[in-house]
């Protein structure tokens, strides 16, 4: 009996002697937390941010403020948390670009990518290999092969300099050898619109924006950039069924906190957002937009961080991107 008693009550007062203490993780959050989108309002990290603010509110009890600063590729809203305080209180959503990309393609940043914290990766989607709506070629050979026997002649669209859309295609000619002339937009819509318009002849898009063109015939996907063929598109081959080996390209959002922030309290919001994935609820909505969550835990989603740096590092380099 006194040992049971023993076993119970020393767990509970070592719990309250945290909360007296003030241990920041065991009463996190106890007031409201701000999430730093890099992006402007509407745009697809702010889209997936939203729906796990909304589950975080109810989770916690406490008010989630989500707080748009776009510009500079995302490096504006990582500077903001980056000298924020490190207590779980101010988190950044964001597009790869301010955590893998931008420290290769930026001469100098007023932020340490490497010093952001990944939280989780809250979701991802794969690219694809989307083509005019005249475009001569109607299989992803077709397209190799037309590519091959027209070097430099074909012109790609990307959403701008450095952006997953320019860097895929990088990664392609280094695959491929082929070499072809670059295309860039100010975003997506501008790069989609020429695209539809016959302007340009191809672009590697999200599936999301992808889809919608290809379903409504106004453009084509030929290839998808994953390992394995998706449950959207069962026809459609992958580039490597196509002969493009290791071929392999996506884009998704990642919750990031400032340098220093206590493992604990990491811990805990990974946790808040692997629940809010697995929700019924959250994955039909992200079936319908062409999303997938990533359950991972904060070691996990570092790693990934850190291999999609290395990747694109590389492409970057090989492609001879200069910095700004």
């Amino acid at each position: 009996m006194y040992r049971f008693l023993a076993a119970f009550i020393l767990p509970l007062a070592v719990s309250t002697q945290a909360l007296a203490q003030g241990d920041p993780a065991a009463v996190y959050p106890d007031r409201p937390v701000k999430i730093i989108v890099s992006v402007p309002a509407g745009g697809g990290v702010d889209t997936v941010t939203r729906i796990y603010a909304d589950k975080l509110r109810q989770r916690w009890g406490q008010t989630v403020i989500v707080e748009n600063r776009g510009g500079v590729a995302g490096n504006l809203a990582a500077e903001a948390v980056a000298a924020a305080p490190p207590d779980g209180y101010t988190l950044m959503a964001s597009q790869p670009a301010p955590i893998t990309t931008n420290k290769f393609l930026y001469k100098k940043l007023n932020f340490d990518p490497d010093a952001l914290i990944p939280v989780a990766i809250m979701s991802q989607i794969p690219n694809v290999l989307l083509v005019r709506p005249d475009f001569p070629a109607k299989t992803a050979q077709e397209f190799l092969a037309y590519a091959k026997a027209n070097p430099g002649k074909l012109n790609y669209a990307s959403q701008g300099t450095g952006t997953t859309s320019h860097l895929t295609t990088a990664l392609f000619e280094s695959r491929t050898g082929i070499k072809m002339t670059h295309v860039p937009y100010k975003g997506t819509a501008p790069a989609l619109n020429d695209l539809v318009g016959s302007q340009v002849d191809f672009i590697f898009m999200e599936l999301a924006a992808a889809h919608e063109l290809h379903a409504g015939n106004r453009a084509r996907i030929l290839a998808v950039a994953t390992k394995k063929r998706i449950a959207e598109l069962p026809d459609i081959p992958t580039m490597e069924e196509a002969g493009v080996k290791d071929f392999v390209s996506g884009t998704w959002n990642a919750l990031s906190v400032p340098p220093k922030t206590p493992p604990a309290i990491v811990k805990k919001i990974n946790a808040a957002i692997n629940e809010i994935a697995k929700s019924p609820e959250v994955k039909a909505h992200f079936e319908r937009v062409h999303l997938a969550a990533v359950p991972a835990d904060p070691a996990q989603a570092a790693v990934f961080v850190k291999l999609e740096a290395k990747l694109w590092g590389e492409v970057i380099k090989a492609a001879g991107v200069q910095p700004e």
